[in-house]
C-alpha cells in the first residue's frame, strides 16, 4: 500500500450521453471539470466538499467516490479502502444530464487505481469496466476516461468504448436550468418498444452524426434529430424541450443533454457559439419558462470538447 501522505489527484471532465440520437451508445466530453484529491492519512475518513451539489452529498462510505474507490480495489483483489481525506471541488452541476455521477466515479477509480501497488492496478479495459458496471453503460464514462467522442457498445457482458477525435470546430453551449430532473424519472418515461421507422430514422441520424461531429460540422443540425427519447422526456422538463425547440428553429444543433434537462447546443464555430449564448438569452428574457410554479433561470456556459479525458497525478510528502 502507499504510504500516508501520498496524494492523489484527479481531474474529470463533464459528459453528454446520447448525443441526441445516439441513445445508450455515443457520448461527449465537456470540457467543464471537477477536481478530487485524495490524500493517505493515518485514521478515519475525512471529508472537504465544495461547489455544485456539495451540501447535499453524504460524508461518510456512501460518498460516491468513495464507493467508486472500493469497487476499484474489490476489482483488483486489494481488501478494503485504507484511511483517506477526500477533499472535491464540483464544477459539473448535479442532475443536469453533464454526467456528474459519472466524472464521481472515474475519478474514484483512477484514484483509488493510483494509490494500488503497481502489481494490482488494473489495466485500461478494467476501469473502463469497473466504471461502466457503476453507471449502468459506459456512454458517460467512457468520453469522461478518453475524452473527445466515444462509440460504446456492449458484447457478451463486456464493455467496449471507441474513442472518434472530434473536429476543432465545434463548440459545446449548454443552458443549465436551476431545476433537475433524476435520471430514474426520465429513463421511467421511455417506451418499451417503438416503430421500426422510428428506430430506422434515428440509426441513419446517429451514423451521421458521427460524420458530422469528426469531420462535417456543418451537418449537426440534421444530425443531432432524435426520435427516439427526447419526445418522451418532454413531460418532465418542459421549458428545456420548449428551449431546444426554439433554437432549432433558429437554425442551432440543440438538444437534450443526457436525460436532461440542460440543452446542449453543438456550435460550428466560435462565432457561431457566440450567436447561440446570444439566442438563449434573447429567448430567456422572452419567455418566462415555468417549472412546478416557478420561472426558470438559465446559467450559459460556452465550453470546449477535450481531446484528453480524466487527468491522475500523485505526490508524496
Amino acid at each position: 500500500m502507499t504510504p500516508v501522505g501520498t496524494t492523489v489527484s484527479v481531474r474529470v471532465p463533464g459528459s453528454t450521453g446520447n448525443v441526441g440520437p445516439g441513445f445508450d451508445s455515443l457520448g461527449l466530453a465537456l470540457g467543464h471539470y471537477d477536481t478530487v484529491t485524495l490524500t493517505r492519512i493515518e485514521r478515519g475518513l475525512e471529508f472537504d466538499l465544495s461547489g455544485e451539489g456539495a451540501a447535499g452529498v453524504p460524508r461518510g462510505p456512501e460518498h460516491l467516490v468513495i464507493r467508486a474507490m472500493q469497487a476499484a480495489f474489490d476489482a483488483a483483489g486489494a481488501g478494503e479502502l485504507p484511511p483517506l481525506r477526500l477533499r472535491a471541488h464540483n464544477a459539473i452541476p448535479h442532475g443536469r444530464g453533464m454526467g456528474s455521477s459519472a466524472s464521481a466515479v472515474v475519478a474514484g477509480v483512477l484514484a483509488a487505481n493510483a494509490l494500488l501497488p503497481a502489481s494490482h492496478r488494473l489495466s485500461p479495459d478494467a476501469v473502463l469496466q469497473v466504471c461502466s458496471h457503476m453507471e449502468g453503460h459506459p456512454d458517460n464514462v467512457a468520453p469522461t476516461l478518453l475524452g473527445g467522442l466515444t462509440i460504446s457498445y456492449e458484447d457478451e457482458g463486456r464493455f467496449h468504448s471507441v474513442p472518434v477525435r472530434v473536429h476543432p470546430d465545434v463548440v459545446p453551449v449548454v443552458a443549465v436550468p436551476d431545476f433537475e430532473v433524476a435520471t430514474s424519472v426520465a429513463r421511467g418515461l421511455l417506451p418499451e418498444m417503438v416503430a421500426h421507422r422510428t428506430a430506422a430514422v434515428n440509426a441513419g441520424r446517429a451514423a451521421l452524426l458521427v460524420a458530422a461531429l469528426g469531420e462535417r460540422p456543418e451537418l449537426l443540425v440534421p444530425a443531432t434529430f432524435d426520435l427516439l427519447h427526447q419526445p418522451y422526456r418532454a413531460q418532465a422538463m418542459a421549458p428545456s424541450c420548449e428551449l431546444m425547440t426554439r433554437l432549432r428553429d433558429l437554425g442551432h444543433a440543440a438538444l437534450i443533454s443526457g436525460a436532461g434537462p440542460t440543452v446542449l447546443t453543438l456550435a460550428n464555430g466560435a462565432e457561431h457559439a457566440g450567436r447561440v449564448a446570444e439566442a438563449i438569452e434573447e429567448i430567456a428574457a422572452s419567455s418566462a419558462h415555468e417549472h412546478q410554479g416557478r420561472t426558470v433561470t438559465w446559467r450559459v456556459h460556452v465550453l470546449r470538447v477535450p481531446e484528453e479525458g480524466a487527468k491522475v497525478s500523485v505526490s508524496t510528502q
